[in-house]
């Protein structure tokens, strides 16, 4: 019983590492995409 308690203990930090990666590089990517715009700023 125990292993499985680890097991999903496990499974849900590694979802929320994911999540946080995913966030992290939109985040890089979206500054990114500002930095090289020529023409300054995009607007939405």
């Amino acid at each position: 019983m125990m292993i499985f308690m680890l097991a999903a203990a496990m499974t849900v930090a590694m979802l929320i590492a994911t999540v946080f990666g995913l966030h992290q590089e939109a985040e890089r990517v979206k500054l990114h995409a500002r930095r090289t715009d020529r023409f300054g700023p995009r607007r939405y």
